[in-house]
C-alpha cells in the first residue's frame, strides 16, 4: 500500500466527532496536565474555549495549507454595508451578527483577513517553509490503535519525502521555543509521529513552521531532533498507561494531592 493511501481525508467535524471514541494529542495533553480536567472534558462538564484568535489560526491554516479556493469556500470575509455611511457595520453590531449567521460558515472581519494575508505572506517569504509546504497532504488523518488505545491525529501537512510539518502561530518568533515547551508542542508531534509510524512502519522527520501574528510577520522553521521526539514519546506512552489505569479504576486525581517542595536553589 502506498504511504499516502494510509492517510484519510475527512471534514474537520467528522474528525472531531471521532474524538469522542479516540484518543487525540490534545486530550492526552489535558490528561498529562490534570487527569481530572481530562475526565471533566470527556463528560462535557468543561468545554474548550473558541477564542477569535483560534478562528484566525484555523483560517490561516486553510489559506496556507489548502489554498485560496478552499479558503474562500470555507470562510466568509467582510460584512454588511451600512447604507447611511457606505461603510461596513462593526463586528459587534446586530446587523453584522445577522449577516454572519446567514453565511452558513465562519466569518472573518476585514481586519482579521488582513492579518491572515500578512501572516500567509510571511510564510511564503521563507524559502524553507515554502519548500516544506510545496507538495503533500494537508489536514490528513491517521487513525490507529496506539498502546491498545483507539487513537487519531490530524496532521497539518504530510509529505512522505519530507515528513510531518506543523504550522504554528506566535506573538514573537524570538520566544517560539519557549512557547513550544510551555504548550507541549513536542509531545503533540511525538504523538503524531508515533501514530503515523503505526500506520506506515517508519518514523518520519518532524518540522515546525512558525509565523508571527504581528509585524514584521517573521517565519521560522525548526526540525525536532530524534532525541526530543523519543523523550516526548516515552512520556506520552507513560501517560497513556496512567490513563488506562484511571479508566479501569474510575479514579481521576488532580496531580497535586501531595505536598510539593518549592526551592529556588
Amino acid at each position: 500500500m502506498h504511504v499516502a493511501d494510509t492517510i484519510l481525508r475527512e471534514p474537520a467535524d467528522v474528525y472531531h466527532a471521532n474524538a469522542k471514541t479516540h484518543l487525540t494529542s490534545h486530550a492526552l495533553g489535558d490528561f498529562r496536565r490534570c487527569p481530572l480536567l481530562y475526565r471533566k472534558k470527556k463528560l462535557g462538564l468543561v468545554e474548550d474555549e473558541d477564542r477569535p484568535a483560534y478562528l484566525a489560526g484555523r483560517a490561516l491554516h486553510t489559506l496556507v495549507l489548502e489554498g485560496r479556493e478552499t479558503f474562500e469556500r470555507e470562510f466568509a470575509v467582510g460584512g454588511p454595508v451600512n447604507p447611511k455611511t457606505g461603510e461596513l457595520f462593526g463586528a459587534t453590531t446586530k446587523a453584522f451578527a445577522e449577516w454572519a449567521a446567514a453565511q452558513g460558515k465562519p466569518v472573518l472581519t476585514l481586519q482579521q483577513f488582513d492579518l491572515i494575508e500578512k501572516m500567509a505572506e510571511g510564510v511564503r517569504q521563507n524559502g524553507m517553509a515554502r519548500d516544506l509546504l510545496s507538495e503533500g497532504i494537508a489536514e490528513g488523518v491517521v487513525r490507529r490503535d496506539y498502546r491498545q488505545m483507539p487513537s487519531q491525529a490530524r496532521m497539518d501537512f504530510f509529505d512522505p519525502h519530507r515528513g510531518i510539518v506543523d504550522l504554528k502561530t506566535c506573538d514573537d518568533l524570538t520566544w517560539f521555543e519557549a512557547d513550544a515547551r510551555r504548550y507541549g508542542y513536542a509531545h503533540q508531534m511525538a504523538f503524531y509521529r508515533a501514530l503515523l509510524a503505526e500506520a506506515i512502519g517508519i518514523y518520519q522527520p518532524v518540522y515546525f513552521v512558525a509565523v508571527e501574528k504581528k509585524e514584521p510577520y517573521r517565519c521560522g522553521v525548526w526540525q525536532l531532533t530524534p532525541d526530543t521526539l523519543a523523550q516526548a514519546q516515552k512520556e506520552n506512552e507513560a501517560a497513556i498507561e496512567r490513563l488506562k489505569r484511571c479508566l479501569a479504576t474510575d479514579t481521576w486525581p488532580t496531580g497535586y494531592e501531595e505536598c510539593r517542595v518549592f526551592d529556588f536553589v
